[in-house]
């Protein structure tokens, strides 16, 4: 398989399912949108990933390029019916380039918290084989607030009501960081942006705490983030 990363901050890759991918021989090729990339013609890929960024999905005079980036994004999943991924930023432009809608969260989530599985996650492709409940890295200020036409919400949080959704056969996003490894929080922590983010959140020495807590969770992260990578291509696998 050929993956297409849309990327809108270099630390914000597809991080512990790149080993996974390049383990299964699937090529995957990163585009730094925030740098000025262009796509390359989606008809040399068999999939896309949307990825995470300090931005929000509605700030298109700031960051212009999410305007196209939405119409590849519709395109591809409605369009043509491609696979796709999305985390955190890629979750919510899923929603918007659909027709859903996404504003600032009532309460932002930044650390480790707790997803529930909704009836629709717990009997889905997607989750197969994940507890109904587990703890993940959340780090966003915004939310989906309004899932698109026929999407389905697949996990929550006391926070967060859209924690994860699914649109047809094959598109499926997340709002929390499945993907998390053990350098994740420290590279995040040092991104201006997400320090203050931090700091709101969890107050002084937070980080550091994070970094902690993140590397005691991290073999439950990480075989969460392979149940979920051999889920999803079980999913793209389907006509």
């Amino acid at each position: 398989m050929r993956v297409l990363v849309l990327q809108h901050e270099r630390m914000e890759h597809p991080g512990a399912f790149r080993a996974f991918l390049e383990e299964d021989g699937h090529q995957w090729r990163a585009i730094q949108l925030q740098e000025g990339d262009d796509p390359p013609p989606f008809d040399e890929f068999d999939a896309l990933w949307v990825m995470g960024g300090v931005m929000n999905v509605w700030e298109e005079d700031a960051y212009p390029w999410l305007r196209a980036e939405k119409a590849l994004i519709r395109e591809a999943v409605e369009g043509q019916g491609k696979p796709f991924l999305g985390i955190c930023l890629g979750h919510q432009l899923l929603a918007e380039a659909l027709g859903g809608a996404c504003g600032p969260a009532e309460t932002a989530e930044v650390g480790i918290g707790e997803v529930q599985l909704t009836e629709g996650g717990a009997t889905g492709i997607f989750f197969d084989g994940v507890p109904e409940r587990f703890r993940a890295l959340q780090w966003h200020g915004a939310e989906v607030k309004q899932m698109p036409r026929g999407a389905k919400c697949l996990a929550t949080s006391p926070a967060c009501a859209v924690q994860a959704m699914q649109w047809g056969p094959r598109a499926y996003s997340l709002q929390f960081h499945a993907e998390t490894e053990r350098d994740t929080a420290r590279n995040w922590s040092a991104v201006p942006a997400y320090e203050s983010e931090l700091e709101a959140a969890l107050g002084p020495g937070g980080g550091a705490r994070l970094i902690a807590n993140c590397d005691g969770e991290m073999a439950a992260f990480n075989q969460i983030a392979e149940r979920l990578y051999i889920n999803w291509l079980q999913a793209a696998a389907n006509a």
